[in-house]
C-alpha cells in the first residue's frame, strides 16, 4: 500500500516544534500532449505547481502532502476550468464592482451570507486597528434548480447583466468539480481511499460560496497600512483561487512569526489552500496558513 512520507508522526512532531498544537482526536462532525507529465514542479518560495492531469497519482499524491505539510498553498494546473470561463468571470465581476456604492447596495448580504458586502463592512483580523479591510466582495452559494423559489442567492438586474447569473452558475459548478478531484488526492496524500471523504459523508451538504473579490488600487491617507484583505486563515476545507494577475497575496508559514512571503500568479493556474477544518481533522498535520492581500496600488 502507498505510505507518503514524512510520516503521520514524523509531521506531528515537526508540527510540535513549530509552536502548532495537536489535538487528540479528528472528529467529523461538520457539515502536454507527447510529453510525460510531472506530478510537480518547483516555483518562487518553494510552492508546488501540482498537474491535475498527471497519471502518476503517487508523485500527485506524494507533491499533495508535502504542500500541505509544510505550507499548506499549492498551484494546480489542468484543473477543469476553461481560460474563456474565467475570463468571463473576471469581466462579469468587473462590470458589477464598478457601480454606484448606492447601486451595490441593493443587493447587500443578507440573512443567508449572499450577496454584496462593501469596503470596511469585514475585518478578517480582529486586532487590526482600521474600521474594516479595504475590499469589497460579492457573495454567490450553490443554486439548485429545483428549488428556486428558496435560493437565497442574489442577483444583478438581468437587463443589464444578461449573462452574469447563467456565468456565474457555471463557473461554481466548474469550480466545485476541480475542488472534489482536489479534495479526493488529499485523501490519497492521506493513505486514504480517494473517495474516502464523500463515503463519510463530508461533502454530502458542502457549503460551498463563490466569493468575488475586489481591491482598491489608491486609497486615502488614512488608510495607510491597511490592508485588502487583513491576516487570517479560512474555516473550512480547501480554498481554491483565481487570480487576473495583480499581486498583493501573501502567506505566513510560521503563525508566531512576521514573516510573510508573496505568493505570484502563475498564468492558467489556480492556487489553494487548506482550510481550519481540514487542520482540524489530520491533527493539525496539515496547516491551514495565514494570508493577507496587501495593497499594491493597483486594482
Amino acid at each position: 500500500m502507498y505510505r507518503p512520507s514524512p510520516s503521520f508522526a514524523e509531521a506531528r512532531e515537526d508540527r510540535l516544534r513549530r509552536g502548532y498544537g495537536v489535538v487528540d482526536s479528528v472528529r467529523a462532525d461538520t457539515d502536454v500532449q507527447g510529453k510525460k507529465r510531472t506530478a510537480e514542479r518547483r516555483f518562487r518560495h518553494d510552492l508546488p505547481v501540482v498537474d491535475l492531469a498527471s497519471p502518476d497519482l503517487q508523485s500527485v499524491a506524494e507533491a499533495v502532502r508535502k504542500a500541505c505539510v509544510d505550507s499548506g498553498f499549492f498551484y494546480v494546473t489542468n484543473h477543469g476550468i476553461q481560460d474563456e470561463l474565467l475570463a468571463a468571470v473576471f469581466a462579469e465581476s468587473k462590470k458589477f464592482f464598478e457601480l454606484p456604492l448606492e447601486e451595490k447596495m441593493l443587493l447587500q448580504r443578507n440573512s443567508g451570507h449572499r450577496g454584496y458586502t462593501a469596503p470596511y463592512d469585514e475585518k478578517l483580523d480582529a486586532s487590526s486597528k482600521f474600521q474594516g479591510d479595504l475590499k469589497e466582495s460579492f457573495y454567490i452559494g450553490t443554486v439548485r434548480d429545483v428549488d428556486m423559489q428558496n435560493d437565497p442567492n442574489q442577483w444583478p438586474p438581468e437587463e443589464r447583466f444578461p449573462s452574469w447569473k447563467d456565468t456565474m452558475k457555471l463557473f461554481h459548478a466548474t469550480a466545485l468539480a476541480a475542488s472534489k478531484r482536489i479534495i479526493s488526492l488529499i485523501a490519497l496524500s492521506l493513505d486514504l481511499d480517494a473517495e474516502f471523504f464523500s463515503n463519510i459523508g463530508a461533502l454530502d451538504c458542502p457549503s460551498e460560496v463563490l466569493r468575488l473579490l475586489h481591491y482598491p488600487g489608491e486609497v486615502n491617507e488614512s488608510d495607510n497600512g491597511n490592508y485588502g484583505a487583513s491576516a487570517h486563515s479560512d474555516y473550512g476545507m480547501i480554498t481554491l483561487l483565481a487570480t487576473d494577475g495583480t499581486p498583493g497575496l501573501q502567506i505566513c508559514r510560521e503563525k508566531d512569526k512576521e514573516d510573510w512571503k508573496d505568493v505570484h500568479h502563475i498564468e492558467g493556474t489556480l492556487i489553494v489552500n487548506i482550510g481550519d477544518l481540514l487542520e482540524r481533522w489530520t491533527n493539525c498535520i496539515f496547516r491551514s496558513t495565514l494570508h493577507r492581500v496587501v495593497s499594491v496600488g493597483k486594482e
